[in-house]
C-alpha cells in the first residue's frame, strides 16, 4: 500500500524494452515504440493523480542517433504525433524538454517549442522529456560554460560550488530525482542524469516499458518507501532526526 505522505516529488524513468516487446510479438520495433507512448500516457496520468511534481522520461539519447535511419525517423515522427495528445491539458501537466536540440529536426523542434509554450501555465506536474540527451554532454557543456565565465572574469575559481554546476545544467529548473526507475531488465544508467542521481534511489524491473502500468509504478514507489535515505549519515542519526 502506497503511503500518500511519502510520494517522491521527482521520478525519473529509463523507458527500456519497447523494441524487444515488439520483436517478441513478431512486430516491427516501431510498433513497440507506439505501445510505449500509450504507457507514457498511463504513467503520466497516474503520477499526476499521486501528487508527483516532476516526471522525467529518457526518450532518446544522443547515442540513439546511431540507430538505423528508418527507426530514428519513426521515433521522431512519433514525437510529433504524441505531442498532439491532450494528456497535458487534461491532467494540468506542463511539458519541458532537456537535451541537445540542435540535432533534432526543425519540424519536431517547432512542435516541441509550441507544446512547451501551450502548457507553460499548467502546474499539477511537469513532464520532462530527455530528448537527444546525454549526461556526459550536459556536463561537458556546463564545464565549458563555467570555464568561459572564469576566462571572461565573470566568475572566480574559488567561488565555484555545486550550485554553480546545478544552475548551468539543462535540468536547472527542477530538483534532483528521488527515485530512478529502469524498465526492461537492464542494470545500467546509460548516460542518464549522472550528476542529478547522486543520491537517488534506484529501482530496476524486468517489465518492458509497454507493459509498465499503474500497478508496476505502485510497486516501484512502495520499494522506494521501504528504504531509508541516509545521505551519508548513519541509520541511528537518521532515526534520531526523525524522532525530533
Amino acid at each position: 500500500m502506497i503511503d500518500k505522505n511519502n510520494i517522491p516529488q521527482h521520478i525519473a524513468i529509463i523507458m527500456d524494452g519497447n523494441g524487444r516487446w515488439a520483436t517478441e510479438r513478431g512486430k516491427d520495433r516501431s510498433y513497440g515504440h507506439q505501445a510505449g507512448v500509450d504507457a507514457v500516457r498511463t504513467i503520466t496520468s497516474e503520477c499526476t493523480r499521486l501528487g508527483v511534481k516532476f516526471l522525467t522520461l529518457y526518450t532518446f539519447s544522443t547515442e540513439n542517433w546511431n540507430r538505423p535511419a528508418d527507426e530514428v525517423a519513426a521515433l521522431m515522427g512519433l514525437v510529433l504525433t504524441s505531442l498532439e495528445d491532450e494528456i497535458f491539458m487534461k491532467n494540468n501537466v506542463r511539458f519541458r524538454v532537456v537535451g541537445d536540440r540542435s540535432r533534432i529536426p526543425d519540424e519536431v523542434n517547432k512542435k516541441l517549442a509550441e507544446t512547451e509554450e501551450h502548457t507553460a501555465k499548467n502546474d499539477a506536474m511537469t513532464m520532462v522529456v530527455a530528448l537527444s540527451y546525454s549526461s556526459k554532454l550536459e556536463l561537458t557543456n556546463t564545464t565549458r560554460q563555467i570555464a568561459q565565465e572564469v576566462k571572461d572574469g565573470k566568475l572566480r575559481v574559488e567561488d565555484i560550488t555545486e550550485d554553480t554546476i546545478n544552475e548551468r545544467l539543462w535540468t536547472n529548473f527542477m530538483p534532483d530525482p528521488e527515485l530512478l526507475i529502469r524498465t526492461g531488465g537492464e542494470l545500467r544508467i546509460s548516460n542518464y542524469l549522472l550528476w542529478q542521481i547522486a543520491y537517488s534511489e534506484l529501482y530496476f524491473c524486468d517489465t518492458y516499458w509497454p507493459d509498465f502500468d499503474e500497478a508496476a509504478l505502485h510497486k516501484a514507489i512502495e520499494s522506494y518507501q521501504r528504504r531509508q535515505r541516509r545521505f551519508g549519515k548513519t541509520e541511528a542519526q537518521v532515526e534520531a532526526e526523525s524522532d525530533k
